[in-house]
């Protein structure tokens, strides 16, 4: 059976087909999405972890959120206990996060499709841990379609548990940064790109994308058309599927972000870190050598010619997952996990250590302040045989240079 690609310009492409966007010709030459390995890990209920969005349509890309699925589920503020998950607390202990951080700043949020209940969903949450509040009557929450209008795209359930992870996490990681949330109307690259165009035209210093699909030829091209913002740090979940390169990961000019799994322990730090994932591959953060964009001057492993990923990380396993609200045809408190955590807490902390240089390069920051970050020495998310996709000491594919500690990493 021939295996074919739908690029996500609009084009069939050639080569290896992507990971959870495979297609294969069926009877009647219709196109069918062929699930892989680790999407039906996710969707199996024995993994107590589903996908939040639905499978990508062919030539688009995937959401990057995973839901526990053995929480129980509520509505409304927990008056007498915290909800399930790690909160705003957690996240600032266990990466050295100041509390009141990041006023003026924005850090802006690109997602597909519409969440109807962002703001009040936000609101929840932010009541609940007793975060400032962040309206849109105040100033602090914005949310605009791709164009920089009110005219939102279609409602998606899948996309808004999305959009809900990742504003809750900009909320734990820096309470004072204001949100703009941009909404692509489809989830093809070209539009999540304009997306990412229109954060940046609106003045976003930050801006985080927890999306990705597989890696083709015309991947150099976008990077210049809608990644290539000098003074603004771009952040990208790295993928979910264990070892594997996704774009826009992959983009030379974004900061790649893995995952791990975080756990409380009686360490002086007081918590310990492992790569998400396991050596037998299928599920975890993604990582590896990208086969088409070129290797970034600051980048130094010597085992991947080209963009290596990802380059630095945070929390994204769902086991050791961060609370999140979604009331949008969901059932309010959750635990959720995946890169598309990871993403959005290390935009904040962009955010945390004030505005890039307008003509810096953001995503080489970290690799100027390796000894402000906690190196994570143990794990793996595949046997590729080699540091692309297991830790040690110094850099590694799945969780890069290392996770937070404090904000020094990540000033020019």
């Amino acid at each position: 059976m021939q295996h074919i690609r739908t690029s996500r310009f609009g084009q069939r492409a050639g080569g290896a087909p992507a990971l959870l966007s495979l297609l294969a010709l069926v009877t009647g030459g219709l196109l069918a999405a062929a699930p892989t390995a680790a999407a039906q890990q996710a969707d199996d209920p024995a993994s107590n972890v589903k996908q939040v969005c639905a499978t990508a349509k062919p030539g688009q890309m995937h959401c990057l959120a995973l839901e526990r699925t053995d929480v129980k589920q509520h509505r409304g503020i927990t008056a007498d206990a915290a909800p399930s998950g790690l909160g705003p607390a957690d996240l600032q202990k266990a990466y050295n996060l100041p509390a009141d951080g990041g006023a003026g700043a924005t850090v802006a949020i690109v997602d597909a499709q519409d969440d109807p209940n962002a703001e009040s969903d936000l609101a929840t949450y932010r009541s609940q841990y007793g975060l400032p509040a962040c309206t849109t009557a105040n100033g602090c929450f914005k949310k605009v379609d791709q164009d920089g209008g009110t005219n939102y795209p279609t409602a998606d359930a899948g996309w808004a548990g999305e959009i809900s992870l990742d504003v809750d996490m900009v909320s734990a990681a820096c309470p004072q940064c204001h949100i703009l949330l941009v909404e692509a109307k489809s989830a093809n690259m070209d539009d999540l790109g304009a997306a990412v165009n229109r954060a940046v035209t609106l003045g976003a210093k930050f801006v985080s994308n927890s999306y990705g699909g597989g890696e083709e030829s015309a991947d150099t091209a976008a990077d210049s058309k809608y990644f290539n913002h000098p003074g603004v740090a771009i952040t990208v979940s790295s993928g979910d599927s264990g070892y594997g390169v996704e774009y826009p990961a992959a983009s030379q000019y974004v900061t790649a972000v893995g995952g791990t799994s975080l756990k409380k322990d009686s360490s002086t730090r007081g918590w310990s870190e492992s790569v998400w994932g396991s050596s037998s591959g299928g599920s975890g953060a993604g990582s590896g050598c990208s086969a088409y964009d070129p290797k970034p001057s600051w980048q130094k492993d010597t085992g991947c010619a080209k963009r290596a990923v990802a380059d630095v990380s945070a929390v994204a396993d769902p086991a050791t997952g961060l609370a999140v609200y979604d009331s949008y045809q969901a059932n309010g408190w959750n635990v959720y996990g995946g890169t598309s955590a990871s993403s959005p807490i290390i935009a904040s902390v962009y955010a945390l250590a004030g505005a890039p240089g307008a003509n810096s390069t953001p995503s080489s920051f970290p690799y100027a302040h390796t000894g402000s970050l906690n190196d994570v020495t143990s794990g793996a998310n595949g046997s590729c045989g080699d540091y692309l996709c297991k830790a040690g000491t110094g850099y590694d594919g799945p969780t890069g240079l290392g996770t937070p500690n404090g904000t020094a990493a990540f000033k020019g």
